[in-house]
């Protein structure tokens, strides 16, 4: 088991990692006046994703520290789609995203089945906006402005949120308990994230390496 320290520690740093995690990327495509490796599809994907895991924290009533990263991270997902929009001419569709998820934000909590359904889908659309970046990648063999770092940190992130998960819920994993299966839910859709997280960096470094040798 881990120390209760160690454990807050853990909490702590993935916190602060949540709370700088965009400012990389931001820095990339301010300085470079253009947001070209970075797919718009993939953020609108991952912003959804966050604001139905907060719309279902806040709906049931979590506490508060098991969703205290998630606004920030949304505000900056907002602020990058925003610098995004207005570098590449499209501040019209920006403000129609903008009306889609605030309508969006209500409609989802008119119903508990709703809700809950969304909370179900949450992990695939998450990892929906990871796959849609790697394909961006793929197909112009360029890192472009995307940050490594910035994808790093969300690497750190995940694995932080997989560790403090793991211990709180002690989930045995060979267990077939039912008490734990929403629990490994949680589990499975952190282990997801990690792994794709690891892979984008992975590409975006393995594209910034290729550039630097042509």
């Amino acid at each position: 088991a881990m120390a209760p320290g160690l454990l807050d520690l853990v909490h702590l740093t993935t916190w602060a990692v949540c709370a700088a995690i965009k400012l990389p990327q931001l820095v990339a495509v301010l300085r470079a006046g253009s947001a070209w490796g970075l797919s718009v599809s993939s953020l609108l994907l991952e912003l959804a994703g966050l604001l139905v895991f907060l719309r279902y924290q806040i709906y049931y009533g979590y506490p508060l520290e098991t969703y205290l990263e998630f606004p920030v991270v949304i505000a900056q997902d907002v602020i990058l789609l925003s610098c995004i929009m207005h570098f590449s001419g499209k501040v019209r569709r920006a403000c129609f995203y903008a009306l889609v998820y605030w309508v969006g934000w209500y409609m989802i909590t008119l119903q508990k089945r709703i809700i809950d359904l969304a909370m179900n889908l949450c992990t695939l659309i998450s990892a929906a906006s990871k796959l849609v970046q790697l394909q961006h990648l793929w197909e112009t063999k360029d890192a472009g402005q995307a940050s490594a770092l910035t994808w790093g940190m969300s690497v750190y992130a995940s694995a932080g949120k997989l560790q403090t998960t793991c211990v709180v819920t002690a989930v045995d994993f060979f267990g077939l308990c039912l008490q734990y299966f929403f629990s490994l839910l949680v589990l499975i859709r952190f282990i997801v994230m990690l792994i794709l997280n690891i892979w984008v960096t992975a590409t975006i470094l393995h594209y910034r390496k290729i550039k630097k040798t042509d």
